[in-house]
């Protein structure tokens, strides 16, 4: 005589989940380099502003407060261009990579090694790019040199706590690859031992 097979213990029968895998989409890479230029330009504006009109007469570059701001706001628009291309790519090479990620919920958690890592490698592109363009619309490179070294620790402090901001937010996330594991099988029914 056969029994019918008995419910498992513990569990339940639908399949079981793995951690779920988050994939940053393009729209996510875009709207991240948006709200950092935004910021960083912002930044680049104020110093290049104060750097051209207070340090600019020290290395014998004297300009107006008229002229300083039209060179700060050259730097500051170009640099939306430049950088918002290199920030685009910067993030790709991220994602591409997932060092320093792990599934959190319906979010991925990003480490806070990843984050400033992250933060180095973007100021180092990005403080290259600043001082190139301040060179060329002051023709100093004693003033594109301070106003590119200066930037360095501003846009270390904000770029960090952007990433952070960032890594709280869900927007642009995908499931990578959903993955579930079967339920395990029925245990073959045990037929009782009749002597």
């Amino acid at each position: 005589m056969r029994t019918a097979a008995e419910p498992p213990m513990t569990g339940s029968d639908t399949p079981a989940a793995l951690p779920v895998q988050h994939q940053a989409t393009h729209r996510r890479s875009l709207a991240k380099a948006i709200s950092w230029r935004t910021v960083g330009s912002l930044d680049t504006l104020l110093l290049s502003y104060l750097l051209i009109t207070y340090l600019g007469p020290l290395v014998g570059l004297e300009h107006s407060s008229r002229q300083a701001l039209g060179a700060a706001s050259l730097i500051a628009a170009t640099e939306v261009a430049t950088k918002m291309v290199l920030y685009y790519l910067h993030e790709r090479f991220w994602e591409w990579t997932s060092w320093g990620t792990s599934p959190n919920g319906n979010r991925r958690r990003e480490s806070y090694s990843r984050s400033t890592t992250k933060t180095a490698t973007w100021r180092v592109l990005a403080s290259l790019d600043t001082t190139l363009l301040a060179w060329l619309f002051t023709g100093n490179v004693a003033t594109a040199a301070s106003i590119g070294g200066l930037e360095v620790a501003t846009k270390l402090v904000l770029y960090f706590f952007h990433e952070r901001a960032w890594a709280h937010i869900g927007y642009g996330l995908v499931v990578a690859t959903p993955v579930t594991l079967a339920p395990a099988p029925d245990p073959a029914p045990v037929e009782p031992l009749t002597s």
